[in-house]
């Protein structure tokens, strides 16, 4: 079976990218374009049933961005769950809150800057 971008979560990755929260139309800003070390980012992307807020293929590495949603016991386990599948497929996870896209930016492109360096 496909493991990227499965056809039948295709509306739903349109609809999400349609629909992104402040916290990521503002990372994206950075993101897209090749801008950030000239890697290519995409949005909304889909490994396996989870679908990614951000993907680097070449790094293969994901940005998911959580809001206060994640703060939840059920949600933090989901979360872990989550982690540990993409993990397990050598994708690494890099996690931030929503908050810090508005209050430390920079922190945040540096912290990715650092992954995708090493």
């Amino acid at each position: 079976m496909e493991l990227h971008n499965r056809k039948y979560l295709k509306e739903y990755r349109r609809a999400l990218r349609g629909s992104l929260t402040p916290a990521e139309a503002e990372l994206w800003k950075h993101l897209k374009n090749v801008q950030l070390d000239g890697y290519k980012f995409r949005r909304q992307h889909s490994v396996e049933n989870f679908i990614l807020d951000f993907y680097c293929p070449a790094a293969k590495l994901v940005i998911e961005l959580d809001g206060q949603v994640h703060h939840h016991f059920a949600t933090e386990q989901a979360d872990m769950e989550r982690d540990h599948a993409l993990q397990s497929l050598e994708i690494k996870v890099l996690r931030f809150e929503n908050k810090d896209v508005f209050e430390n930016l920079e922190a945040i492109l540096l912290a990715i800057r650092e992954y995708l360096r090493n």
